[in-house]
């Protein structure tokens, strides 16, 4: 009787102390790999080369913090209007597309330090004579990713937006003139000249101020968002 109330007060014991959840952290270690939520169409950021491999900028670095954290990285690719929405699904750990850094977002989720930084540029067809400015956009189309800040700041332009799917849909839509321009990076321009430098398409504007793009995660998760930091920092240091 004795050795049987001393297995239900052992029992209740165990019962009464709490299971400490594992961290985010923990859970990427434990897994082996940081699930990574990606675009893949967004050239020169993320995108699929001539023989299909991921490949580009921000998939560099998805691959040197996984490095860094001691796992392998694990892209989900997806387009960008659900990309974000990602993270609430637990598709993945993190979202790395150059996404840029803004308070409506770090109203609902973490970002690392800053990995980039680029400026929007306003783009027409070569024969647009309109369009010179962010002002003139007013009462015109804009091919643009809904959710993005691209599209947020065609929208506060005036613009009329045409929703697309990423940068390589919104130039075609520019270019069949299906659109009167598109407001994007400017890097990711520059790259679609240089493989494409017969396209019709110029800019005609250029944000003053240049936008910063992080690593997203959801909120909560402290121990990952510092090790994603101080994977940043020696990523930088060390020239990863």
């Amino acid at each position: 009787m004795k050795f049987t109330k001393l297995l239900l007060t052992l029992g209740l014991v165990a019962m009464a102390t709490p299971v400490l959840a594992q961290t985010a952290l923990e859970q990427v270690t434990q897994a082996g790999a940081l699930r990574i939520g990606t675009e893949g169409t967004y050239a020169p950021f993320t995108f699929h080369d001539a023989s299909g491999e991921l490949v580009g900028f921000d998939v560099e670095i998805g691959r040197a913090i996984a490095d860094k954290l001691g796992v392998s990285a694990e892209f989900v690719e997806g387009p960008w209007d659900g990309l974000i929405a990602g993270i609430d699904a637990n598709r993945y750990d993190v979202v790395i597309n150059q996404v840029g850094i803004n308070d409506e977002r770090k109203a609902k989720y973490d970002f690392s330090e800053p990995y980039i930084a680029s400026k929007a540029v306003l783009l027409v067809r070569g024969d647009n004579t309109d369009i010179t400015s962010f002002e003139t956009l007013a009462g015109k189309k804009a091919a643009q990713t809904l959710t993005s800040n691209f599209g947020k700041l065609a929208e506060a332009s005036g613009a009329e937006l045409v929703g697309t799917e990423g940068f390589d849909q919104s130039v075609a839509l520019l270019l069949q003139g299906r659109a009167d321009a598109t407001i994007n990076d400017s890097l990711s321009f520059y790259d679609f000249k240089k493989q494409q430098p017969d396209a019709d398409i110029k800019i005609v504007a250029t944000q003053a101020d240049a936008d910063f793009s992080g690593v997203l995660l959801a909120k909560g998760r402290p121990e990952l968002l510092a090790a994603i930091n101080e994977a940043l920092e020696a990523i930088k240091a060390d020239g990863t």
